[in-house]
Formats: C-alpha cells, sequence, structure tokens
C-alpha cells in the first residue's frame, strides 16, 4: 500500500507539470471521449455518463439521465388520489415508504386530515427501517466497487431481514403501499414489535463489524480520503441535499429543522462530516443507520394506543367487518374504491427527510378527485450536479468509487 500511494503521489505531482508544460510550449495534446453506460439498473441506475479523459485521469463528466422514463408524474394525473400511492412508490425501488409519505403527506395537507399519534409511530418505524435497507444496499454495493466483495453479502443478509419485516406487516416485501391517506393500512401484527426489536438489537453490532472491516483497511483508505471533496458552499450552491450535504459539515436533516409524523419526540443526532470526501460519505451514512435503530426503538417503547389510520370515512376506507352490517359503510367503500375522494382546491408542497436527502412532492388540486399536478422533488435527480465537479482530475477508479458515494442507484430519475 506504501509503493501505492507513493504511486499516485508521483503520478499527480507529473501529471500537473506535464499539464503546465503542454500549455507553455504549446504542444497539441488530444482527449478522449467515452461512454460509461447507461448502466443496468442493478449497479447505478439509469445513468449515462459521457466522460472527457486525458490519458486515465478525468478532465470533464456530463451525467444524462432518462433511459427508463415511466411518466410517473403523468400517470399519476388520471389515477385518483388513493390509487397514486403504489404508482410513485416505484419511482424509487429502494425508498418506496417514502415516496408514499411524501405524497401522502401533501394529500393530507390539502384535505386537511390529521394523522393519529398511533399510525404517525408506525409510519417512523417504517421510515426508518427503510432508511437502514437502502443504506445497506448502497454499502454493499459502493464496497463491491472498491472490491470488497465480502461486505455485499453481509449488507445484503441484514437487508433481506429488513424485507422480511415488510413482509410480516405488510404483506408485501416491496412496494407495499402500507402508508395511506390518512394513516397505514393496518396495525402491526402480532410478534412484529418483538422482531424488529431482535433486529435493532443485532444491527448495532454488525455496524461494528461492517467498520471494523472497512476503516482499518488500507485500501479503502487510500481509494477514499481526500477524494471526491466539495465544501458546503458548493454543494448548497448546486441545492445537494442529505447525506452527501452533511459529510461536508452541515447538519440539515429535515427530521430535525422541520419535523414531520412526531420525529420531533425522538432523541437522535445528525451525523455530519468534516471534510465532504468520500470517506465522510461512506462514513456518515453508517452512523445515520445507528441513529435510525435508535430512533425505531424509542417508537416501539413509546407506541401509543389508538386507531392506526383516520376516522374520517370520506377520506378511509371503512372496516371490513362493517361492510356486511352497515349500508352506509358499504356506500363509502363503493364511493372510494370507484371515484376515490375529493380534494378542495389549492396547492402544496411536502419535503421529507429520504435516504438521499430532500424527497419533497408537490400536489396541486382542482376540486376534483384526481390530482391536477403532481410533481416530484428527487434528490438523485438534483445531486446528480454535483458529480462533474466532484470527480475532475481524478482518475477513472476514482470516478467509480466517487460514483457509489453519491448514490446507490441514482433513484427518482426515471420519473
Amino acid at each position: 500500500m506504501t509503493e501505492l500511494s507513493e504511486y499516485r503521489q508521483r503520478e499527480e505531482s507529473i501529471d500537473v507539470s506535464a499539464r503546465s508544460q503542454v500549455v507553455e510550449t504549446g504542444t497539441e495534446q488530444e482527449l478522449l471521449t467515452i461512454n460509461f453506460g447507461p448502466h443496468h439498473p442493478a449497479t447505478h441506475g439509469v445513468l449515462r455518463l459521457l466522460v472527457t479523459l486525458e490519458g486515465e485521469v478525468v478532465r470533464d463528466l456530463k451525467p444524462i439521465v432518462g433511459y427508463v422514463h415511466t411518466g410517473i408524474e403523468k400517470t399519476a394525473e388520471d389515477k385518483s388520489y388513493w390509487k397514486v400511492i403504489p404508482i410513485v412508490e416505484r419511482m424509487d425501488y429502494l425508498a418506496y415508504y417514502f415516496n408514499a409519505h411524501a405524497f401522502c403527506g401533501a394529500v393530507e395537507t390539502l384535505v386537511d386530515v390529521e394523522v393519529p399519534k398511533r399510525a404517525q409511530y408506525l409510519r417512523v418505524i417504517h421510515l426508518e427501517l427503510n432508511r437502514i435497507m437502502s443504506h445497506l444496499v448502497w454499502l454493499g454495493t459502493s464496497a463491491l466497487d472498491l472490491g470488497a466483495i465480502s461486505m455485499f453479502w453481509y449488507c445484503f443478509r441484514e437487508k433481506e431481514t429488513v424485507l422480511d419485516l415488510f413482509e410480516m406487516s405488510s404483506g408485501q416485501r416491496m412496494h407495499t403501499r402500507y402508508i395511506q391517506v390518512g394513516g397505514v393500512i393496518e396495525d402491526i401484527p402480532a410478534g412484529f414489535a418483538d422482531r424488529v426489536r431482535a433486529f435493532c438489537e443485532l444491527m448495532p453490532d454488525r455496524l461494528d463489524q461492517y467498520e471494523d472491516i472497512l476503516a482499518k483497511n488500507e485500501i479503502v483508505l487510500q481509494r477514499l480520503r481526500n477524494v471526491g471533496t466539495l465544501s458546503q458552499d458548493e454543494l448548497l450552491a448546486l441545492g445537494v441535499s442529505g447525506p452527501l450535504l452533511r459529510a461536508a459539515g452541515h447538519p440539515w436533516d429535515l427530521r430535525k429543522t422541520m419535523p414531520y409524523s412526531s420525529y420531533e419526540d425522538f432523541e437522535f443526532k445528525v451525523p455530519v462530516g468534516t471534510l465532504g470526501d468520500n470517506y465522510d460519505r461512506f462514513f456518515v451514512r453508517i452512523a445515520e443507520m445507528r441513529e435510525s435503530v435508535k430512533i425505531i426503538v424509542q417508537a416501539l417503547d413509546g407506541l401509543p394506543e389508538g386507531p392506526f389510520i383516520t376516522e374520517d370515512r370520506k377520506v378511509a376506507l371503512p372496516p371490513r367487518h362493517e361492510l356486511a352490517t352497515s349500508m352506509e359503510a358499504l356506500i363509502h367503500h363503493f364511493k372510494l374504491v370507484t371515484e376515490g375522494f375529493r380534494v378542495p382546491p389549492g396547492e402544496v408542497y411536502y419535503p421529507t427527510e429520504s435516504p438521499r436527502g430532500e424527497l419533497g412532492c408537490f400536489v396541486r388540486s382542482d376540486g376534483s378527485s384526481k390530482p391536477a399536478r403532481v410533481h416530484m422533488r428527487d434528490p438523485s435527480f438534483v445531486n446528480l450536479q454535483a458529480t462533474a465537479p466532484m470527480v475532475k482530475d481524478l482518475y477513472i477508479a476514482d470516478l467509480i468509487a466517487t460514483l457509489a458515494a453519491l448514490d446507490p442507484i441514482l433513484g427518482g430519475i426515471d420519473r
């Protein structure tokens, strides 16, 4: 590793002096423009990078997106409000609870429906489990880009445990449609809390193991430290949020600054870095998983009694057991399923803190049972702007590592 470090330092010094000599003597230097991608969705999303190289050094980069454009926002305008939920969930297959929560939060604000306290806590439990799952996929695939294949299997082992919990509470491992307008689709089943507690007891030890593997690995340290550095001011100017911004030392977290869904009831820290390099981006996310575990335990300990969804029958489906005995319940069920509920005219933007940063949903209503406009503020789409300045003058190998630290799948750019 010492030889590798000396080699890179020597190459960097030679590279700088060579570039200055080229300018002074007027010697022509040919640049090579190549395509990276578009990648398969199982790696880093539907992304194409147009990269300009000088040897193995990146001189310019242009990210190009839209290869799996599914028209989700436009599709949402043709659906009744509660049928939009499974559509927006598919914008990011690693953070589907967050997409559903942002949309439902916007609609709840327009309808002026109060979400029961128990439903808010249940949302927080599932959101933080989803945050851990998303970060685990990021950590496993990012370590794989560095050559650490073992981490991939370890992280996916814990990720599968989280998906088992989702299946237990909702019946689905992915795209659960668990979060509904006014609350959640159903209460947690017997034994769910115990299984979540068992996971929360196990996870801190597993995170220690991850850190032991990565933080003491000289290859990882050489590949991440002082690589892809961007300052707070640069990131803020680009609109970057989430772990990328916090890695540069800015403690901006919507769960703290603009609490929603009872996040103000929980004690947790906002992990921040110092330099804003790839090393900080890695370990800020690992620290965030620790804080998510703490939030989940607090939510389980303080889980209130009461309904899991609003009792306003004009918004929420009536309980199934009433359909055979109450004509009014049957009528409400029929109307909601066939027509949906009407939302007063107006517009609202509802921001949330997703695993990748600020995920916000803008909804405009014209008074009908279908939204006139739905627009998602996808953090990955915004964060992509930082790719070029992050990787400028880095080696190709560092480009791969930086892209991994930027986002696990660049989810949400295919809307």
